[in-house]
């Protein structure tokens, strides 16, 4: 495994992040405790969840993934082993009224906070949080397979401030010790690094937002602001929701896959661009007898913003895969034609 400085901490985080949100739905708790052990094995210190999961949200599930890695922790004892990052649910448009107060009332207040911070502490069965991450922002922002921003200038937020001076007793009540954003825009990033500065509240170590082959956004400004105020990326959803693994060209539904499951979710994923996008990077890898997933995984863990890429299986085989990819460099030959292809129509699936 390679590891890597999570932001200006003395953290080495390994470049694979196991991603959890599948478990407590997809993946059984004893799937779950198969994962975990093997990634640990692998080299892999890294685990990414959110008090939202498991995936898709819905209110039988919410916490379970949390509580699932909380009984990992329990039943091997080696929480120390483990660098642990979690997220709070914001504001939202969807159905999310079993998170606390609902929808209209999530946000960064203390209220929120504190709320959110104690109740994924016990289901986690531990006492600290390495990294906690702001899962989405209170304002209105490009998300979620939306590219344009919209200005609303009704729209009202928890001011930055705040939300750091409300995380600042937090990492001081031993609660959380590093923070982070996600699904964050450059503007986002660079106020949250700007405020914390000026005030000595607590620096935004990471910012998680997609990325993958068909989704390369972030290349365009977000990239910088990574590079240059050492708030590295860690990508998520690697293989656009597993369609960079090949397994749906076709119209192919493999049992318990998540667009086999879910049809009309993640529509950002769907779309006819996207799939002639796919099968051109399905076919590259299969001309360098590369797995799909690895190659694909193999991109993003060697671009220079990022810190993680967080990887997410159902089943054991699709794990080794995408931890595979860490024993893999592309050649020049291969990112040159990987860049052709993008060229001819970027980013298909924002």
């Amino acid at each position: 495994m390679k590891y890597r400085k999570l932001g200006n901490t003395n953290i080495d985080v390994s470049v694979i992040c196991l991603g959890t949100m599948t478990f407590g739905e997809q993946n059984t708790q004893n799937e779950g405790f198969e994962q975990m052990d093997y990634a640990l094995d692998r080299g892999i210190n890294f685990f990414d969840t959110a008090e939202l999961y498991a995936v898709m949200p819905r209110r039988e599930t919410y916490g379970k993934t949390e509580e699932i890695i909380g009984n990992w922790f329990k039943e091997r004892k080696n929480r120390d082993k483990v660098i642990l990052a979690s997220k709070i649910a914001s504001k939202s448009t969807d159905d999310l009224q079993w998170i606390r107060q609902g929808a209209d009332t999530l946000g960064f207040d203390k209220k929120n906070l504190d709320k959110a911070v104690d109740d994924s502490l016990k289901r986690l069965k531990t006492d600290y949080i390495d990294l906690y991450q702001l899962h989405w922002p209170e304002r209105k922002v490009p998300k979620f397979g939306v590219l344009d921003f919209q200005y609303d200038p009704n729209d009202n937020w928890t001011a930055i401030e705040e939300v750091l001076e409300n995380l600042d007793r937090l990492v001081k009540a031993g609660k959380i010790r590093y923070v982070g954003l996600s699904n964050e825009t450059p503007w986002g990033v660079m106020k949250f690094l700007e405020i914390s500065k000026e005030k000595k509240l607590p620096r935004m170590v990471s910012i998680q937002n997609v990325y993958s082959l068909v989704n390369r956004v972030f290349d365009v400004a977000n990239s910088e602001v990574s590079i240059r105020e050492n708030c590295g990326l860690l990508a998520y959803s690697p293989l656009a929701g597993g369609r960079l693994s090949g397994k749906y060209i076709g119209n192919k539904k493999p049992i318990n896959a998540r667009y086999t499951i879910w049809p009309r979710r993640f529509n950002r994923h769907h779309t006819k661009r996207g799939e002639i996008a796919i099968e051109s990077y399905f076919k590259l890898a299969k001309k360098y007898g590369i797995p799909p997933s690895t190659f694909a995984n193999s991109f993003v863990n060697d671009r220079p913003f990022v810190t993680s890429n967080i990887i997410g299986a159902t089943t054991m085989t699709q794990l080794k895969e995408n931890i595979d990819s860490i024993n893999l460099t592309l050649s020049n030959e291969i990112l040159n034609e990987i860049e052709n292809i993008h060229l001819s129509d970027p980013n298909p699936c924002v």
